[in-house]
């Protein structure tokens, strides 16, 4: 039962990911390689708070959001002016400045070391000290991530990154600042991705850099590539099927040796086959070109 509980832990942590990123992938049409990074900042700003300095999860999580939102400003104000594959090379360059830094800045982070013992967190006074807990817990922060990203996908604000996606120079033809709003949704994406870090960092009480590493930006923009983009149900879908499927492949009995290369071919033969016969995903409305 813990393991069914882990799964659907896992799955509520890996949604709200993924409808962040259908931000940017979805809606303004930018791959971005630098997910993880923002997934890192919730995380350890989670997990340095709590242990440092006793400080309360819910606060932590909230500090999180605006951190992420601020430090992704250094990537969206000089990178949003590109488009294409360089503003794809400006966030792998911020993936791997932002993975050293976890590394190497010992006194802070604790280096390669990671930070072990980050308390578990309250749920209306209640010790979130179980798996079925810790799910209501999980359940509860992603729905409500899920009803205000719906709320974004159709209020007019994402109605207008939907336009900048299909013709920006139209958008500014009718003066709106499509660079500002490109920043906005770059930086409410990472906000919210910052949550699933500080959920996750206080769900497995430790992290280390290599949890956030560029394997693991790669797989949450997997996740939006398989499922589809551009809509509400693409990121849903796409996430059930990227977490369920390395746990189905357990039951194959694959020996543990070959197992996570396997696991790697598998998902690569997915998306050729999803990039020719259907570029959009499983339940996408955007088509990568």
């Amino acid at each position: 039962m813990n393991y069914l509980f882990h799964v659907l832990i896992m799955i509520c942590i890996y949604l709200i990911l993924s409808l962040s990123i259908n931000l940017l992938v979805g809606y303004i049409g930018l791959l971005s390689l630098c997910h993880a990074a923002f997934y890192a900042i919730g995380a350890y700003t989670t997990a340095i708070l709590t242990v440092e300095a006793g400080a309360n999860f819910y606060l932590t999580l909230v500090l999180g959001f605006f951190l992420s939102i601020l430090l992704s400003l250094v990537i969206a104000v000089p990178s949003l002016r590109l488009k294409g594959d360089y503003f794809l090379l400006a966030s792998l360059g911020f993936q791997i400045i932002m993975f050293n830094i976890l590394n190497n800045w010992v006194k802070l982070t604790k280096g390669p070391y990671g930070i072990a013992g980050i308390p578990k967190p309250n749920l209306f006074g209640i010790l979130v000290n179980s798996q079925v807990l810790f799910f209501i817990l999980a359940l509860l922060i992603s729905g409500v991530v899920l009803l205000f990203m719906n709320f974004t996908y159709t209020s007019p604000f994402g109605r207008v990154l939907k336009a900048i996606r299909e013709d920006e120079i139209l958008i500014l033809s009718l003066g709106r600042n499509t660079f500002l709003l490109k920043i906005s949704a770059f930086a409410l994406s990472a906000g919210i991705a910052s949550i699933a870090g500080s959920m996750y960092s206080v769900y497995a009480t430790y992290i280390d850099p290599t949890c956030f590493t560029l394997d693991e930006s790669i797989f949450i923009l997997s996740i939006i590539l398989v499922g589809g983009s551009g809509n509400f149900r693409g990121p849903i879908i796409g996430t059930i099927f990227m977490i369920l499927l390395p746990e189905v492949l357990r039951f194959i009995g694959i020996p543990d040796t070959i197992a996570p290369n396997v696991r790697q071919m598998i998902y690569g033969a997915i998306l050729v086959i999803l990039m020719i016969k259907r570029p959009q995903g499983i339940a996408g409305e955007y088509k990568m070109e």
